[in-house]
């Protein structure tokens, strides 16, 4: 059986992975010129560290990702609002680390760059997955009358230190009024960074990293440190869209939407690129398990409401989050979290990251 995978990020080839473990003949069209992720740092939670075992890949990906560190929630003065103990909770990688471990797994003649999509019809498969981002074209060719991805409010900056930082810097995201501050450690002792404020869409400054210090550089440490470590030439900002309105499947005849091509979400709660890679693993599995096309229609019932519920959770986490301003909500909010046991914490986190990965077996 012959799978096309339209789209080469982390999603589509964490599908093609899979598929090739199953027994499928894959081969995935990049757009781009060459493979590649652009961005910076990235969290797998737990639950995304399950669906890389499956693909055999998570004990590469913890070799070169952070080492378990303790995490917690601040406010912007550096006062704990939620902690988390040292343990599984999150492997931060650099995206582009994370990329190349999974196209480890494939042949070279699987990845073929510089070809555009059109229109699936022109594809000679027997399966299409769909991986080809928020703005994916092959969404739209399935359902052209579904509402377009809309502007989620905020936009955002990434960074990557370039010089190390003491291996027990902590995990942690600080919320402010209207603004939040995200640290990971990488496995380098370098630092992953992002930063999201409520803004207009389609905003941009001369000085990027200079916008973000006059944001947050007044905070808690090692907030300014951070940001001195970093080359301004290095900052990405991007303005933060999801798809608001879900696809009434995420399958149509022989193709299947998996990622941001099916379930774009804002990034409130670290998922986007977990959840891609739980979609190829249970595509993968159900077709092992079942063939074409029961085994389309199982990946869409597993899937479709996985998607949209931790879209919603993302969506209310924002809202809970940095997109409270009002200084009576900001204080409100951080007296509950400071009352919560840590427990009730890791407890609601859990209900999406104790996700667990079917087997990848080619029983067919």
């Amino acid at each position: 059986m012959r799978a096309v995978v339209v789209g080469g990020g982390l999603g589509g080839v964490a599908a093609a992975v899979a598929l090739r473990k199953v027994g499928w003949d894959v081969v995935v069209l990049e757009r781009a010129a060459e493979f590649g992720e652009v961005g910076a740092g990235i969290g797998m939670m737990p639950n995304a560290m399950r669906a890389l075992d499956a693909l055999g890949l998570a004990d590469q990906v913890r070799r070169i990702g952070t080492p378990r560190v303790a995490g917690g929630v601040r406010d912007r003065r550096g006062r704990a609002l939620v902690r988390v103990a040292a343990g599984e909770h999150v492997v931060a990688v650099h995206r582009a680390d994370l990329h190349r471990v999974l196209r480890s797994a494939l042949p070279e003649r699987c990845l073929v760059t510089g070809v555009e999509v059109r229109s699936v019809e022109d594809l000679d498969a027997d399966l299409v997955v769909g991986a080809d981002g928020i703005r994916s074209r092959v969404r739209e060719e399935l359902f052209p009358g579904l509402p377009r991805p809309v502007y989620a409010g905020a936009t955002a900056w990434r960074s990557v230190t370039t010089v190390p930082f003491a291996r027990e810097l902590e995990v942690g995201q600080t919320l402010g009024p209207g603004t939040e501050f995200g640290i990971l450690p990488l496995g380098d002792d370098r630092v992953y960074w992002y930063a999201a404020t409520l803004a207009p869409a389609g905003g941009a400054a001369a000085d990027e990293l200079g916008e973000v210090r006059r944001l947050v550089g007044h905070w808690h440490r090692p907030i300014a440190d951070l940001l001195d470590a970093t080359p301004p030439g290095t900052v990405l900002r991007h303005d933060l869209h999801e798809l608001r309105t879900p696809p009434p499947s995420y399958v149509r005849g022989r193709v299947a939407l998996l990622g941001d091509a099916a379930h774009a979400m804002t990034p409130y709660l670290g998922q986007g690129a977990c959840t891609a890679i739980e979609d190829g693993v249970v595509l993968a599995a159900a077709l092992a398990r079942f063939g074409l096309p029961e085994g389309l229609a199982h990946y869409d019932r597993e899937r479709r409401p996985r998607g949209v519920k931790v879209a919603r959770r993302s969506r209310l986490a924002g809202r809970f989050g940095h997109r409270l301003r009002h200084p009576v909500a900001v204080a409100a909010r951080n007296t509950l979290l400071r009352a919560m046991p840590t427990s009730a914490a890791v407890r609601g986190m859990s209900t999406l990251t104790a996700w667990r990965a079917p087997e990848l077996s080619p029983d067919r």
